[in-house]
């Protein structure tokens, strides 16, 4: 028995060196595990840099369609859902997901709100009510600033606690030359099966606002760790190497990418 273990471990090792089999199992990974993304935009500073290079983790939502690389053609014609159906994304996660305009492209924003939760913006500022009611925001957001609204409770501004790298720009005023949807948002009860994300540079992100909330089938995996990144100055950032994002949402390293925005967007006023 166990010389039958070893000649198959042995002919599995022959066969991984292989052209072959250094392509299926690359190929594997990539559909299955984990797939390397670039952060390209600055919609999720201060959480995620623009030039963060980061490993997605392709399983933690189930497995969704293996795509062709760099083609982005769906092995499965047709499709764009899920092979097998996992966990739903949680409120608070980050979440990889294909652009429902143009599945073509990845996305990468914070989910902050469930199907079934209800939400609306008021001069910036977002308010969640849970599907679960009154009593479950009561407990689960007990940190937070509790609202009432038509007979239901909203909580002020989720996730910011948890999460600092969310914020707003001072510079964006609702003066009538940026998109009202930034300042002020009706409410809203997100679709069966669908989230709806938006990005932590709260002021500087073209998510759910502008587009509407993401179907669970197009949601890809979440960031797993950084594996390299390098600011516009092409100066390696070696204190977000190896790090996941929750890593990053600490103080030091949060305050480094504080300044560097600060650096940046002095003047800049684009949706990313």
């Amino acid at each position: 028995m166990k010389k039958k273990i070893f000649n198959a471990a042995h002919s599995a090792y022959r066969f991984s060196n292989t052209w072959t089999g250094t392509i299926i199992i690359v190929l594997f990974i990539i559909f299955f595990v984990a797939q390397a993304f670039r952060i390209p935009s600055g919609s999720m500073k201060d959480s995620l840099l623009v030039g963060d290079h980061l490993f997605a983790k392709k399983f933690a939502y189930g497995i969704s369609t293996p795509h062709i690389p760099f083609l982005e053609i769906p092995l499965i014609p047709g499709t764009d859902g899920h092979i097998i159906d996992g966990a739903e994304p949680m409120r608070g996660d980050i979440v990889i997901f294909r652009y429902p305009n143009n599945t073509q492209l990845h996305y990468v924003k914070r989910c902050v709100a469930l199907p079934g939760d209800e939400l609306f913006l008021s001069e910036k500022v977002l308010y969640l009510h849970p599907r679960e009611g009154d009593e479950y925001a009561r407990k689960a957001f007990s940190e937070y600033e509790l609202v009432e609204v038509d007979g239901k409770l909203w909580v002020k501004n989720p996730y910011a606690k948890e999460h600092p790298g969310i914020h707003n720009d001072n510079k964006m005023v609702d003066n009538g030359v940026f998109p009202t949807e930034l300042f002020n948002f009706a409410p809203i009860q997100v679709p069966e099966g669908e989230y709806f994300m938006m990005g932590d540079n709260r002021d500087h992100s073209n998510d759910s606002r502008f587009w509407g909330s993401v179907p669970y089938g197009l949601i890809e995996g979440t960031p797993w760790f950084v594996y390299f990144s390098m600011d516009s100055n092409y100066e390696v950032r070696w204190d977000r190497i190896g790090k996941t994002p929750t890593d990053l949402e600490q103080k030091e390293i949060l305050e480094h990418a504080v300044n560097e925005r600060i650096r940046e967007d002095a003047n800049d006023h684009e949706l990313y």
